[in-house]
């Protein structure tokens, strides 16, 4: 699923927030993807299977931000331009075509060269502006667009959401989305089905942007998943809500919750989180763990374990204490470590891993090529993209 992260390192602040970002994190760099080449979502111009990383993108090497869909795949670049490529139907692509396979990066949005981040999500994108606007498009059928409709297609984007210009992190789920303003209030629209928006609510839907959240405005980065929300505080602490099968709240039960719970060991120095499609999630903390919890019948915890469900945070991870940014796709998770190096572990059905094996593993692996130089990693539906700087960091 679509991650938005904040971290802190060697005394930096590391943030998609422009406020905060030091010039090294928006260095030019490639953007690469492996795994199911199907409707062209790896953007290399074929539609075939990849089990190793490839980089075949028009536009040179100026990648700053990547995130995965369903189908379909979305990037920004240091220029500001968005683009958008693979399974075009809903809309989803946001340049004006509702049918058809995209297999090269595209880019007919209207908005000029001011994006600042992106989320691809279940049938649909959203993606926020330097100037903090929001901007939605694609299937309206869940309300997910937050622009009052609850049917029919947007195929160029839209923004009608109320609240201003202080948009600051938007991520997409299954059927609902959530984004945080800079004044530190957390929103959700959508299907509310299972409690996932978080209001109190377990069925119908909300097509415009809401925020009943406890917890005042202190929210920092939110993830929304398949069934599913996590997000963390600036105090460091971790919520969820929705579905709790599988575990996937991490508070030790497997009921829904429609209002945001945090009974996760481990204190308050959680730092970015990330909601898989299906049924689990992955956090890391300040002191550069990595943890994970729920579904994982297909190794996708990484904890060495191929079968059954945890419903606590776990960490049995090979690799020691850093870990910078971790992403969930669906039944496998990637991640990147403060060296730069990239690992990846779960399903590997048609190379999601990227480690020229089509075969599942259940604890960290890395064999990418690249070397050292991972900048930022996002699991999509049965496959990977990454961006990496352009020269190795120092």
């Amino acid at each position: 699923m679509p991650t938005f992260y904040n971290f802190r390192e060697n005394g930096l602040d590391y943030s998609f927030d422009d406020i905060f970002v030091p010039a090294d994190l928006f260095r030019e760099g490639n953007l690469w993807t492996w795994g199911s080449g199907s409707n062209g979502r790896l953007g290399n111009a074929a539609v075939t299977d990849r089990s190793t990383p490839v980089t075949t993108f028009a536009g040179g090497n100026n990648w700053k931000q990547v995130s995965t869909g369903d189908r379909h795949t979305s990037a920004i670049k240091t220029d500001g331009t968005l683009w958008t490529w693979g399974y075009g139907a809903n809309g989803r692509l946001g340049n004006g075509v509702t049918t058809g396979n995209i297999s090269t990066p595209v880019t007919t949005f209207s908005g000029g060269t001011n994006w600042k981040q992106v989320s691809a999500g279940y049938r649909i994108t959203a993606a926020i502006k330097t100037d903090g606007t929001l901007w939605t498009w694609g299937t309206g059928s869940f309300s997910h667009l937050g622009n009052g409709t609850t049917t029919g297609t947007i195929s160029t984007p839209v923004t009608t959401f109320s609240g201003g210009t202080n948009w600051k992190q938007v991520s997409t789920g299954d059927r609902h989305t959530s984004a945080i303003k800079t004044d530190g209030t957390l929103w959700t629209w959508g299907y509310g089905a299972n409690g996932r928006l978080g209001n109190g609510v377990t069925t119908g839907r909300i097509s415009t942007p809401v925020t009943t959240f406890a917890g005042g405005t202190d929210w920092k980065q939110v993830s929304s998943g398949g069934y599913g929300t996590a997000a963390i505080k600036t105090d460091g602490t971790l919520w969820t809500w929705g579905s709790g099968a599988g575990g996937a709240l991490g508070n030790a039960t497997i009921t829904n919750v429609s209002t945001p719970v945090t009974t996760f060991a481990g204190g308050t120095n959680w730092k970015q989180v990330s909601f898989s499609r299906t049924y689990s999630a992955s956090a890391i903390k300040t002191d550069g763990t990595l943890w994970t919890w729920g579904f994982g019948d297909l190794s996708q915890l990484g904890n060495a374990v191929t079968a059954g469900s945890i419903s606590t945070p776990v960490t049995t991870f090979s690799g020691g204490t850093n870990w910078k940014q971790v992403s969930f796709g669906v039944y496998h998770t990637s991640a990147i470590k403060t060296d730069g190096t990239l690992w990846t572990w779960g399903r590997s059905n048609v190379g999601q891993l990227g480690d020229a094996a089509v075969t599942n593993r259940s604890t960290p692996v890395t064999t990418f090529a690249g070397g050292t130089n991972w900048k930022q990693v996002e699991g999509g539906n049965l496959f990977t993209a990454a961006v990496t700087y352009d020269d190795p960091v120092i």
